[in-house]
């Protein structure tokens, strides 16, 4: 292997240097065919500068008058060019592809004046074969009209030929035992991740690309190029679906090896779910059936611990939005049924993949409730009340006044953060509120209130409890069978306790909302007296596409069948019917109704 080009200098003149050209033919000839490890590095290290004196070789070629003097000026032109052509790394390259065809059909002289240029011809017939690669490429319909040259496949086969060769030798076991100034059969590694760049989005190189991320990581030596990964990632995500072809397990190596990719991938999948919160909820349980990340979770604990640690931010940020927290729910949801489909095989307990949660819930909040009986669901759930409740207390005890959200309360957030995460207990929640008697209630309520409000500093935990004792007391007479028309005095009341208040904004009505739907929902009121009710407070107090957004949280939990109803079908036509007259509500609003009456839930 020559030594490295010392930088070349830009050219004023037309004319290169005849030095500048031998140090390039000596690449040439080092590299030869791009088979060694070594070689191919190299190549993909000088491609950028290769380029730009192919540049400047084809404007000299321009500017001489015949092949001849062109010869002459620069007797090895020809064998440069001709060992380059052989070297698949560089004809891999489109620019490079191209520069060369450009100088090669510069070359050619339509009418040979002497001996040298007609043999040259001859030879350039030959080596302009394997540069052309498609049939509608305007290069080789040249060749067909003016040289007679037949349109061929052969620089595709060989690409395809070096890519198998290559992924047969990255194959093989790791050959280092013990003694690291052993040469590694794994030092083959990085040097084809680097030659790979260029490749990132060419077809025939998937094959080579998947065998790579997926090669087990044995040996510290087996490392990939971060600028391969740094390529994969960009291709990946902005030619999804058209260029770059990978099998599922090899995207999800790739997300194991990059963090950038995977969280670009995290944060399109909460962009594209967020975008509309009017119809993605509906949406929601077909993107993440079609995503990768709920498999990539359960495959890797650390993509897991990356996913959750972006879900945690979000979160933060966005406390009171119901549509991230319905993201992430379904997304735990489908993870732990990724998770239960590798069991036995994985070894890893579920404390691995939750290392900050309260270790005592963690159990609890993660089985589903349809994994036991209905009439121990208001056992279970009391028992998690409680044990939030002493958490909260100790907490609070301990806090010196000076935090006001959720960031000062860490062990409060991390158990509200897997709440949010098993909210499947929360829809079991609401749906026992709607029956439950006067003495069951207040356990529950707690519970409820908690996962809309986990804090008292920054979210009035013991004022909205208040509310939301309130409000069950007005819902109860409100939806009664017997209730005919509705009591006014209760409806009235509960307008008042779902309507925004200037003077204290942050009591946000979210846990009296989430009542309200339920109770819509589940009770035995007819579906038009409940409609009405619904219809009557949502429009007084503004809350119309908050309401929207509950609704399709409540139907998203239904649908992941961890929350079963005896009367199923009854509750599915309920929520349909409700939604379509909120949805018409809403429609009907006008852009600065919409805009005034929008609320952070």
């Amino acid at each position: 292997m020559s030594q490295p080009l010392v930088p070349l200098q830009q050219k004023a003149e037309p004319l290169l240097d005849v030095q500048e050209m031998q140090l390039w033919l000596e690449k040439a000839v080092a590299w030869g065919q791009a088979d060694s490890p070594d070689a191919r590095k190299d190549t993909c290290l000088h491609l950028s500068r290769l380029r730009d004196f192919l540049q400047q070789l084809l404007t000299h070629i321009h500017n001489t008058s015949s092949t001849t003097e062109t010869m002459k000026r620069l007797p090895v032109i020809g064998q440069f060019l001709g060992r380059l052509c052989w070297n698949h790394y560089v004809t891999a390259d489109a620019t490079s592809r191209r520069l060369l065809f450009q100088c090669l059909w510069g070359l050619y002289s339509e009418h040979p004046s002497n001996a040298v240029e007609g043999k040259a011809n001859q030879w350039i017939r030959k080596v302009l074969c394997q540069l052309t690669t498609e049939e509608d490429d305007t290069a080789t319909q040249t060749l067909v009209k003016h040289m007679g040259v037949p349109t061929t496949q052969y620089h595709l086969k060989v690409l395809r030929k070096m890519v198998a060769l290559v992924q047969e030798n990255i194959g093989k076991g790791c050959s280092l035992l013990g003694d690291l100034s052993q040469r590694c059969s794994c030092d083959s590694i990085l040097a084809a991740s680097e030659a790979c760049v260029p490749l990132v989005t060419c077809a025939e190189a998937a094959p080579l690309i998947g065998a790579l991320l997926q090669r087990p990581l044995i040996c510290a030596r087996a490392a990939l190029s971060e600028d391969f990964l740094d390529a994969l990632s960009s291709a990946y995500s902005s030619f999804f679906s058209n260029c770059l072809l990978l099998e599922e397990q090899a995207v999800v190596s790739m997300w194991y090896h990059s963090l950038s990719s995977l969280e670009e991938a995290v944060l399109s999948l909460l962009e594209s779910v967020l975008a509309n919160t009017g119809s993605t909820l509906h949406r929601l349980e077909q993107q993440l059936a079609q995503s990768l990340l709920p498999k990539a979770c359960a495959q890797h604990c650390s993509i897991f611990l990356v996913v959750n640690d972006i879900f945690r931010s979000i979160l933060k940020q966005l406390e009171g939005n119901e549509c991230v927290k319905s993201v992430i729910h379904t997304f735990t949801n489908r993870f732990v049924r990724e998770l239960s489909l590798l069991q036995p095989k994985m070894s890893i307990s579920l404390k691995a993949f939750f290392p900050q949660s309260p270790q005592n819930l963690l159990g609890p909040l993660l089985t589903q409730p349809s994994e036991m009986p209905q009439e121990s669901w208001r056992h279970h759930l009391n028992w998690l009340s409680g044990s939030l409740q002493r958490l909260t207390e100790e907490e609070e005890e301990d806090e010196d006044g000076s935090s006001t959200r959720l960031e000062g309360h860490h062990k409060v957030f991390e158990a509200w953060f897997l709440l949010v995460q098993c909210a499947h207990w929360m829809q079991a929640t609401a749906q026992l509120l709607v029956t439950a008697r006067p003495e069951d209630c207040d356990p529950l309520l707690r519970l409820l209130t908690f996962y809309h409000h986990p804090t008292n500093r920054g979210h009035h935990r013991a004022q909205q409890l208040v509310r939301a004792k309130d409000a069950w007391d007005h819902l109860c007479p409100l939806f009664s069978v017997l209730a005919c028309p509705p009591p006014i005095d209760h409806l009235q009341s509960l307008v008042a306790l779902l309507s925004p208040n200037p003077q204290q904004p942050s009591l946000a009505p979210l846990s009296v909302l989430d009542l309200l739907v339920n109770f819509a929902v589940f009770s035995q009121k007819s579906l038009s007296g409940s409609t009405e009710i619904l219809q009557t407070v949502v429009d007084r107090t503004g809350l119309v596409s908050e309401a929207v957004c509950v609704l399709g949280s409540l139907e998203l939990r239904l649908n992941g069948g961890s929350c079963l109803s005896s009367d199923s079908n009854r509750v599915h036509l309920r929520i349909k019917a409700l939604q379509n007259t909120l949805t018409h509500m809403y429609a009907a609003q006008s852009p600065a109704e919409k805009q005034a009456h929008t609320h952070p839930l």
